[in-house]
């Protein structure tokens, strides 16, 4: 009986395998693309809903403007790769939260992204907006949700109860996922999937850096960018437990990806 627990198993987690876009890794993804985006619809209606949207016509205009330009470079992307069907279902929506105390932006599947006030100082401008939003909507097209969600599922549920959570259990789907996309994962029994996240942080960082250049934005603005950011936080938290990489380590990956990126350039 065990055996065949363990073999259904990892029939099941090789069938759960992905490939994530320009990096070529190999990631896990229980849920459907389809089951997080309606996830996403949900939850970005709800935040929408308690947040006090921007009326600076300047300001939402901006985000809207780098949105749509990260939106078509990921679109132009996938078309080259002849990957299209894999943005089936997206809605982009861009929208700038009016909320001067948080520096912060995220992107949920299928598109929905959020800026907030907050972050603006940091980003200065277009350029510096591009690089946040690029790195967000890199998660999005990643599927690092759908890989974080994966990852909480089988430690809290094991692998024979995901498909029972999802159609059963629909208020523990969507706490996980709210920790899946963003609002961060506690330690104990999670503090093993921080090192999934630090690896995503980063390779959001990568698929960003491509996607604003294709959008023609100068990619090489990402590091004064973050180097900002780092100094606003002064964030002294060990690298073992950061859910983002150490900002030396960041500042060295960005100068070491740049070549790259800088190919896809082209300034408008």
């Amino acid at each position: 009986m065990l055996k065949k627990i363990v073999l259904a198993s990892c029939l099941l987690l090789a069938a759960g395998c992905t490939t994530v876009p320009i990096t070529g890794r190999r990631q896990l993804s229980l849920v459907g693309d389809s089951e997080m985006n309606a996830l996403a619809v949900t939850q970005y209606k709800e935040t929408l809903g308690t947040a006090k949207l921007s009326t600076n016509a300047t300001e939402v205009a901006m985000v809207r403007r780098v949105g749509q330009r990260i939106q078509a470079a990921v679109e132009q992307y996938f078309r080259q790769q002849g990957q299209s069907s894999q943005l089936e279902g997206y809605q982009w929506e861009f929208n700038l939260i009016d909320d001067p105390k948080t520096v912060n932006a995220w992107c949920m599947p299928g598109g929905k992204v959020a800026v907030y006030t907050g972050i603006l100082p940091l980003t200065r401008d277009e350029t510096g907006l591009a690089v946040v939003m690029g790195h967000e909507i890199a998660h999005a097209v990643a599927k690092h949700g759908a890989e974080r969600m994966s990852d909480q599922m089988l430690a809290q549920l094991g692998t024979t109860a995901v498909s029972t959570a999802l159609t059963k259990n629909p208020a523990a789907t969507n706490s996980i996922f709210a920790s899946a996309v963003g609002t961060g994962t506690q330690l104990g029994a999670q503090g093993l999937l921080l090192k999934f996240s630090r690896n995503q942080e980063s390779e959001a960082d990568h698929l960003g850096l491509i996607f604003m250049a294709m959008a023609g934005y100068n990619p090489a603005q990402a590091i004064p960018f973050w180097q900002r950011m780092a100094a606003q936080s002064q964030n002294t938290t060990p690298e073992f437990l950061s859910s983002h990489p150490a900002d030396a380590t960041r500042v060295a990956d960005l100068q070491r990806l740049l070549p790259e990126a800088q190919k896809y350039y082209k300034p408008r």
